[in-house]
């Protein structure tokens, strides 16, 4: 949509309500409620504004099974105008799925799975040959556009008798293309200690708040020290929740421990999508809400931080002149089911529901 149009009385996070106009894909003003003119004014009122929001965690190549997905059905139907795969291909087929984004009107980027045939085998780093250094590094230079990080998935069924021996292949990767680590924990062997010391600034742990026995708290829900070393070395937590990594019991004891929420993820494909318990962002979100964090902090975790990290904070912003990505939605007081990956059960009494996007200035219900 090029036409000029009005997002009238919509409302940041903080309650203060506005107008918000957009002209040839981009924010035109950010004016008081009732001042904002255009060929089409949409009343919005009493629902939520915030920039767009950022999965940095998506399966999205959907010839993958049981770990693929549509692009747009866990992007912009979900509210989600970015969304970022983690891993679905290495260098073998990263190409296919950099060639699908320009199907799809959410905007894309992906982390280069280490091994090169990526996720059409889920113990994909259980042989090195398949960790194939000439073609990752040729990849990431065909698709500097895509890529924007490495993904290394670092547990007992994927690297099965390789331990620790994907993620140095990974790391060195990592110093040769100057491109961070996403890095999947899980069941060890490898030691959740040996991983963590391999991992450096900007990386990104992921799973951070899973309840498997190789986790970052010790049996008291204490964070473990090379863990508050390793956040302390500036590695990036995302929650990655997924269909076996994310805890209540684990979520709880790092608030309470103050261990920073620095960005929110699902890792949602078709099978979590459609039978939970990952379900949609707004349902991941709204745990965060049930836990205890503020809407600010909830929403900044799939906007602002994710930007930052993305190196992109126009993404994360809401900004005269930029290009319009935006998520209208609701938070609605309706006792709902909460359910972790462990099946572990929470009620809560406010949902967050997005209601639309507009993606690189198109207006897209959802």
């Amino acid at each position: 949509m090029q036409e000029r149009f009005v997002l009238h009385n919509v409302k940041y996070v903080n309650g203060e309500c506005l107008d918000i106009v957009i002209e040839d894909g981009k924010i035109a003003d950010l004016t008081r409620v009732g001042s904002g003119h255009g060929k089409h004014i949409f009343d919005y009122s009493d629902v939520y504004v915030s920039s767009g929001w950022i999965d940095l965690h998506t399966h999205a190549f959907p010839d993958f099974d049981p770990y693929g997905d549509e692009i747009d059905e866990i992007g912009i139907k979900q509210g989600v105008t970015t969304i970022v795969d983690a891993g679905s291909c290495g260098a073998d087929r990263i190409a296919d799925l950099a060639a699908s984004r320009k199907r799809a009107q959410t905007n894309l980027f992906a982390f280069l799975n280490i091994s090169r045939i990526g996720l059409k085998r889920v113990d994909e780093l259980s042989n090195m040959a398949w960790i194939d250094k000439e073609k990752a590094v040729q990849a990431v230079k065909q698709n500097k556009d895509i890529i924007v990080g490495l993904k290394a998935r670092i547990s007992k069924s994927v690297v099965r008798d390789c331990g620790i021996e994907p993620l140095l292949a990974a790391r060195a990767l990592s110093h040769e293309t100057s491109l961070p680590l996403m890095v999947h924990i899980g069941s060890g062997p490898p030691s959740i200690e040996d991983i963590l010391s391999l991992l450096e600034k900007k990386d990104i742990i992921t799973h951070y708040l899973n309840g498997k026995a190789n986790n970052l708290f010790d049996e008291n829900g204490k964070p473990l020290l090379a863990f508050t070393k390793a956040i302390d070395r500036g590695v990036h937590l995302d929650v990655g929740h997924g269909s076996a990594s994310f805890s209540f019991k684990v979520a709880e004891a790092a608030k309470q421990h103050h261990i920073g929420l620095d960005t929110i993820s699902t890792d949602i494909y078709r099978g979590n999508r459609l039978n939970g318990p990952v379900f949609s962002m707004s349902h991941v979100l709204s745990k965060f809400l049930y836990l205890g964090y503020s809407l600010e902090e909830v929403i900044a975790a799939v906007t602002a931080h994710a930007a930052t990290w993305l190196d992109k904070p126009e993404l994360g912003r809401i900004q005269i002149g930029d290009v319009a990505n935006l998520t209208l939605f609701t938070v609605q007081n309706e006792p709902t089911t909460l359910v972790d990956s462990e099946g572990d059960k929470r009620i809560t009494d406010q949902i967050i529901q997005a209601k639309g996007v507009v993606v690189n200035g198109s207006l897209i219900k959802c």
